[in-house]
């Protein structure tokens, strides 16, 4: 059996499942609650979020029409409770409107390349198969990775490089890209792969992992623009919570992982000008750490599914309405 021909609940081991849904539970245990799965995936978080709460009703987004389909099929036992919808997450208030849900009680981030993604090598995430370079999380629009190799401006690929995959080497592998690509254009991944294995200097490809990570994780970001989508999305989902309500955020990398540290931290804090004897209440903090920093996955879990490794999550609970 293929990994394509597994069932849906197979092929995906949903990361830190059970700190998900300790932190997600107090909020969902309320009469009627929301919870938004901004990052749907294959749904075995919406899935596990549902179970154990029968009144509750789950939203789920995502940018791949295959990843719907077969969230879709899992999810059917729950029937009209899983509302399930093609779009961005920086598209919730939107999608919240047209729904006509004011407020939700929960909602998590499960960031990063979906099993699904990484496992069909003909999408092009995978760096360790040859497979053409799309890495378009939705494949019925924008540019292929191809397109950004083949078309950017040296600078504009050095900056990407820097940006989002702290590629320490990025001037000299765009050097190399740039003089391979007047050669013949760039369409597939094993030929990058190798093109940046061949430029770079023995002690860099010593450590950090496979020498095309880091690339292949800054062209991922820029082809579906994930940043710029994550910055107007935390703080969307953020106003859309209810007091009472909880958000989790799942990070993969510290480009992520720094936006949401930095949205809950000041969200934390007072807003009150220094030298105050009394905090207005207006200056209250409006949100409440609900995790020490970053915690991590444990090592059982993390033998047990690598994937895992690198995540980083944070929550934080809407204490109080804003100004």
């Amino acid at each position: 059996m293929t990994t394509n021909e597994r069932p849906v609940g197979e092929r995906h081991n949903p990361v830190m499942l059970r700190r998900t849904l300790d932190l997600l539970a107090p909020a969902l245990a309320e009469p009627g609650a929301t919870v938004v799965d901004c990052t749907l995936g294959l749904g075995g978080h919406s899935e596990a979020l549902l179970s154990p709460f029968p009144s509750a009703r789950l939203i789920g987004l995502d940018r791949d029409p295959a990843a719907l389909a077969l969230a879709r099929e899992r999810l059917v036992p729950f029937g009209d409770r899983a509302t399930l919808v093609h779009a961005v997450y920086d598209e919730l208030p939107r999608v919240l409107r047209r729904l006509e849900v004011p407020r939700v009680q929960g909602v998590l981030f499960d960031l990063g390349v979906s099993s699904l993604q990484l496992d069909e090598a003909e999408r092009g995430f995978a760096y360790a198969q040859d497979a053409p370079l799309d890495m378009r999380m939705d494949q019925t629009t924008g540019i292929s990775a191809a397109d950004v190799l083949n078309t950017y401006a040296p600078g504009e690929l050095v900056r990407i490089l820097r940006a989002y995959g702290e590629e320490k080497q990025a001037k000299r592998i765009v050097e190399a890209v740039v003089k391979e690509r007047e050669q013949e254009p760039f369409s597939n991944s094993a030929r990058l792969v190798q093109v940046i294995r061949d430029a770079l200097p023995q002690a860099a490809k010593r450590t950090g992992g496979n020498p095309a990570k880091r690339t292949f994780q800054a062209l991922r970001i820029e082809v579906n623009g994930e940043l710029a989508v994550l910055e107007r999305a935390l703080p969307a989902a953020l106003d859309a919570l209810a007091v009472g309500g909880r958000m989790v955020v799942l990070a993969y990398h510290s480009l992520e992982d720094r936006l949401a540290k930095q949205l809950f931290t000041a969200g934390s804090r007072n807003t009150a000008p220094p030298g105050l004897p009394v905090v207005p209440e207006q200056y209250q903090p409006r949100l409440r750490l609900l995790t020490r920093g970053a915690e991590v996955p444990g090592d059982e879990e993390i033998a047990e599914n690598r994937r895992a490794a690198p995540a980083r999550l944070r929550a934080v609970q809407r204490i109080r309405e804003a100004r």
